[in-house]
């Protein structure tokens, strides 16, 4: 019998084989995002960081930096939710844990809404991250608190018809791809 563990690695495999072919078509673009986020002008955002073959969210985040405070992820530890430091378009990076660039120096934020970077999604809300459930964690310990609007952005390609998802997943608000929006 094949478990929920071997299912996600599995559907990972193949979401990453997808999403490395829309990333080298060079199919990437944040146009709808930015139309979405339009929306929402002065609304604490966080966004995040592209890195190996992820759609690249920063031309949204630099609009949306013009109207109000947009932050980036920081890893504090596994296991816990993540942080964001707040991040302007000419502020001084520095590699965080998984490569990720974070700003070197600034103050914390706490986001309304999170641009997710993810694996894989479905038409359902569902999300499949990379696995150590810093999302998850985050968005759980965010919603508890206040309203929390969670977009992912992916490339059409990581649209997946079934994926392996438990209870701790948090949905997706939104989806936004280099095609259009889907909302739930």
């Amino acid at each position: 019998m094949v478990t929920l563990t071997q299912r996600k690695a599995a559907a990972r495999a193949d979401a990453f084989a997808r999403r490395k072919i829309a990333h080298e078509m060079g199919q990437g673009t944040a146009a709808h995002l930015s139309s979405v986020l339009a929306g929402y002008r002065g609304v604490p955002t966080a966004g995040y960081m592209a890195m190996r073959t992820e759609i690249d969210p920063t031309a949204a985040m630099e609009e949306a930096a013009a109207h109000g405070v947009v932050g980036v992820p920081v890893i504090i530890a596994n296991g816990q939710p993540l942080k964001f430091r707040i991040w302007e378009p000419d502020c001084v990076m520095v590699k965080g844990d998984f490569g990720a660039f974070i700003p070197e120096t600034g103050d914390w934020m706490e986001p309304e809404i999170l641009i997710v970077p993810l694996v894989a999604f479905d038409r359902k809300g569902g999300r499949l991250g990379y696995g150590g459930g810093f999302y998850d964690r985050t968005l759980e310990m965010l919603r508890a608190e206040r309203p929390t609007m969670a977009i992912g952005f992916a490339y059409t390609g990581q649209e997946a018809g079934d994926l392996p998802l438990e209870p701790t997943d948090q949905p997706l608000d939104m989806i936004v791809t280099e095609t259009g929006v889907l909302s739930f």
